[in-house]
């Protein structure tokens, strides 16, 4: 199968008209698509296939790019599970374009001719959410709904639960073409499964070509993370997912005063009430540790020594420079280029730390397993993922990707302090589930 990538430039495919320009996207809208040009007719391509087909489209949001079918047709749906070869039961986050949308979905009979969404009495979207949708819609959070009897939902999308999760992006390339296909569309992460999440088409591509026809190219994702899953049908409310909105906004709206974690950043063992949170998650092939404290050639010898590739994904205090070794007055072979760096470190150096750290026992009993076979110098490639949280957000699985790319064997990940608030829990909650092992150095 052949994949193609649609480029489209959002400011080139028409006008978006709104009924209520104070409310956005939140009130009634339409898109005055284009007749003519590259963009608009790419976009008309990638909305045909999800009316017609039950192959799934990736496509670009703010926090990373999905791969969405019909909500409401189960072979589509199935089609996501087979291209990402993801679990049947971990379920799969709706997205909607509209308020309408989503109140149809809850209250199909909204759908019947002579009805409209002001034929409402009581309106059918929990009155615990208002607040929330009101703040954050369209944006990074996901709310979990009682499922409607009978549901409009395919039942491949909520894996056997009597919930399911639905967000409006902000991502008006995204808000388009759920318009324009005119039904609801299911989209997790569009990257195999466990994988680093995609932030930009290439990504995409990298994992799902041949998987996949069409792979809309909206350039690089702004937030880099997940939405934040919450389920205010209990009390206190609880949060699933954490992303792009932080517990502190979240508490500042009425009714989430008192919002509570649900979530651990191990793998759950029982029924996944959202997505992300039964299975490992964001791994790249290589061995990922997810390290605290100060960066030092004699902190992690012991686990480079027969590496022949080293990758590091540095944050606030790393430095290349902590890798000199000792009485070298530089790093040897140093090149830099944008964020990212290469040099490389004496093999029996790092065997000579190693040993120094385990009591001063012989080189030849204490050279780790395989180092004898490895060559005498070992590469060290570094990247910058940011200062900031944000930063960190945006950037972190695609440094991951882009040293798996460079078949490195161990990447060391600088671990930021999630006491920041929810942007830093959620970058540990993410590189907790790639990490292999946690460690102090």
């Amino acid at each position: 199968m052949d994949t193609q990538l649609l480029p489209i430039n959002i400011d080139n495919i028409g006008s978006f008209v709104f009924e209520d320009p104070d409310r956005y996207f939140l009130g009634n809208w339409t898109l005055r698509i284009s007749e003519t040009g590259l963009d608009a007719a790419n976009l008309r391509q990638a909305v045909e296939q999800l009316q017609t087909s039950n192959l799934p489209v990736a496509f670009p949001t703010e926090t990373v790019y999905g791969l969405g079918a019909d909500a409401t047709r189960n072979a589509a749906i199935t089609g996501i599970y087979r291209a990402k070869q993801r679990p049947a039961d971990n379920p799969l986050i709706v997205h909607v374009c509209s308020l309408n949308q989503l109140r149809r979905l809850l209250m199909p009979s909204l759908g019947s001719p002579g009805k409209s969404a002001n034929d409402i009495l009581q309106d059918p979207i929990p009155a615990i959410y208002h607040a929330l949708i009101s703040r954050f819609w369209p944006g990074p959070l996901t709310v979990l709904l009682p499922l409607p009897k009978p549901s409009p939902l395919a039942p491949a999308v909520t894996g056997s639960l009597s919930t399911f999760g639905v967000r409006m992006p902000s991502s008006r390339l995204a808000l388009a073409l759920i318009h324009l296909a005119n039904v609801p569309i299911a989209a997790p992460s569009a990257n195999a499964s466990t994988r680093p999440s995609p932030t930009t088409a290439t990504h995409v591509l990298h994992d799902l070509g041949g998987r996949i026809e069409i792979i809309v190219d909206g350039g690089p994702c702004t937030v880099g993370v997940e939405s934040t899953v919450v389920d205010g049908l209990v009390d206190p409310p609880v949060i699933l997912r954490p992303g792009g909105v932080s517990i502190e906004m979240l508490r500042q709206c009425p009714g989430w005063e008192n919002v509570v974690v649900g979530y651990n950043d191990g793998v759950e063992t029982s029924t996944p009430r959202a997505p992300g949170m039964k299975y490992k998650h964001y791994s790249p092939k290589a061995r990922v540790i997810l390290a605290q404290g100060s960066l030092s050639l004699k902190a992690i010898a012991g686990y480079i020594a027969s590496a022949e590739k080293v990758g590091l994904a540095k944050t606030r205090t790393w430095l290349d420079e902590d890798l000199v070794v000792p009485g070298e007055p530089v790093l040897q072979g140093f090149s830099r280029q944008g964020r990212s760096s290469a040099f490389t470190i004496s093999r029996a150096e790092a065997i000579g730390l190693h040993n120094s750290s385990n009591g001063g026992a012989s080189e030849q009993s204490q050279k780790p397993l395989g180092a004898e076979n490895c060559t005498d110098t070992i590469q060290v490639l570094s990247a910058d993922l940011g200062t900031d949280a944000a930063s960190v957000a945006q950037n972190m699985f695609s440094v991951l990707r882009e040293l798996d790319l460079l078949e490195v064997d161990i990447i060391f990940v600088e671990a930021i302090d999630e006491a920041e608030g929810d942007a830093a829990a959620a970058v540990m909650n993410r590189l907790r589930k790639a990490a292999e092992l946690q460690v102090q150095v």
